[in-house]
């Protein structure tokens, strides 16, 4: 199942909502990936966040993932294993053409794997 084909889930709503509200961003995506690693079906645990925002302005990028990271705080100690943070000024999403960069794959595994 790929990420566009899942539903949304209360976690992924929450994320949304708090980084809408905290960055008033000019792009937002909020991805599950949670279906990419070794966990139950419906799981919110791994997710990416992409936020342009002019509120980032004069960060440097660990500013930017500490920011966000402090929004997401609840989610964070909670629910969400994983976050996988992009965040760029309007001019450096304009310099990606609106790129988001893949993510790796899962090198994990099932406790029940190892032997």
């Amino acid at each position: 199942m790929d990420a566009v084909e899942q539903s949304k889930g209360p976690t992924q709503g929450a994320i949304e909502e708090k980084l809408q509200g905290a960055f008033e961003p000019v792009t937002l995506h909020v991805v599950n990936e949670s279906y990419m690693h070794n966990v139950p079906e419906g799981s919110e645990s791994h997710f990416k966040v992409v936020v342009v925002s002019d509120q980032l302005q004069g960060q440097r990028l660990l500013q930017r993932h500490r920011s966000i990271k402090k929004v997401l705080s609840d989610e964070l100690a909670g629910a969400v294993h994983a976050l996988s943070i992009e965040a760029y000024t309007p001019e450096e999403w304009i310099e990606r053409d609106g790129e988001i960069s893949a993510s790796p794959k899962c090198l994990g595994g099932s406790k029940a794997d190892k032997a």
